[in-house]
């Protein structure tokens, strides 16, 4: 599989998905941009990623902040002269609950950045995918199919939203020829729980998967690969879950 001549944008590059996404897109081929707030593990990724293809464009910036997100596009295609993917990864958590007060605060930080940062930044890429007929990647989760666990109601709000948002924008650019995607992990191992105030151990999500196991970043990686890719080239609106089998024990 080849992405040779190829312009990817990855949100949430500096580590686990979207950092190995980038590194996976890099060595087959494709000119990368990665997204993210910490310079210094946006440059431990961008020097993986010129070890096993090209250097990145390291794009140093806070989505949830809507003058920072509205450059991300522009940058990216400046630097290559066009986009083929949007992989719209980056997301967070800020646990919050009804009978503690703090549902509205929980609401407003998670949906800045893990849905109206998206529906911001596919708007002003869509043009530039029209161009190329390339495709759009969100990342989502089993969080917006599944029950509310705790600390995660908002993250799952908004993970439903970005699933219903993603299958409107496939049917509206499918004319167009740009297809549109999603990808639903289960518990993968990142740093995702170290950085938020989530309530829940990897050994708990371990211990609800069928399979018994977490799943790794570079399964997703692989996964978009495929999706963004030719051999896709007739799969639009669709939502591909790898979760241990998660979902078969809730």
């Amino acid at each position: 599989m080849s992405f040779i001549n190829k312009v990817v944008l990855v949100t949430g590059g500096s580590s686990g998905i979207g950092a190995s996404a980038a590194k996976h897109f890099a060595k087959v081929g494709a000119d990368v941009a990665i997204v993210g707030r910490n310079v210094t593990k946006l440059d431990n990724v961008a020097r993986e990623c010129a070890q096993v293809g090209k250097k990145p464009l390291v794009i140093r910036t806070d989505i949830s902040k809507d003058d920072d997100a509205k450059t991300i596009v522009q940058q990216t295609v400046d630097a290559f002269g066009k986009l083929d993917v949007l992989i719209n990864n980056a997301a967070m958590n800020k646990a919050g609950s009804l009978l503690a007060g703090n549902l509205l605060e929980s609401y407003d930080a998670v949906t800045a950045a893990n849905l109206r940062a998206v529906i911001l930044i596919t708007s002003l890429a869509a043009p530039h995918l029209i161009k190329t007929k390339g495709n759009i990647i969100n990342v989502s989760s089993i969080g917006g199919i599944m029950v509310p666990l705790p600390g995660l109601l908002v993250y799952g709000m908004g993970k439903a939203s970005l699933n219903h948002f993603t299958r409107g924008i496939a049917l509206e650019l499918a004319p167009h020829g740009v297809r549109a995607n999603i990808i639903s992990p289960g518990p993968v191992l990142t740093d995702i729980l170290e950085n938020s105030d989530t309530p829940i151990s990897w050994e708990i999500f371990k211990a609800a998967t069928a399979l018994k196991r977490l799943g790794e970043p570079s399964e997703i990686a692989e996964l978009m690969l495929f999706l963004a890719s030719d051999k896709a080239r007739s799969i639009t609106g669709s939502n591909y879950v790898s979760d241990n089998g998660m979902l078969l024990l809730r």
